[in-house]
């Protein structure tokens, strides 16, 4: 098969309905405080990964953690995985800072996520 590649699962995303709660757990399970820390976000970077809590459900009220595979070219890895059988859930869109991000949901419902970085 050709086309665009991943760099793999980077970050995964969880949605929460009590931001501080949430901060205090991973907090504690990752054993280190977050590198991002806002009302509106928070994010901690660990071995590699990068682990964002989002309150309120998050991007088009997620119900469910979203695992983003880290792509070099976002819209052309969204038409691959669309002629594949793939339905777009999130256009691709700016998040700040240059960082693309779009979601998908395979045939059996489950929602992927794609990220580029500019």
């Amino acid at each position: 098969m050709t086309g665009s590649s991943t760099h793999g699962i980077k970050t995964v995303l969880h949605p929460v309905s009590d931001l501080a709660k949430a901060k205090a757990v991973y907090a504690a399970l990752l054993g280190m405080e977050p590198q991002s820390d806002s009302s509106y976000y928070v994010g901690f970077e660990a071995e590699g990964q990068h682990i964002g809590l989002v309150p309120g459900g998050g991007p088009q009220s997620m119900t469910s953690p979203v695992a983003y595979w880290h792509v070099t070219d976002i819209e052309a890895k969204l038409a691959e995985v669309i002629a594949a059988g793939a339905t777009v859930k999130e256009a691709a869109h700016d998040v700040g800072g240059g960082r693309l991000v779009a979601t998908v949901i395979d045939p059996d419902g489950n929602v992927l996520g794609l990220l580029q970085d500019q």
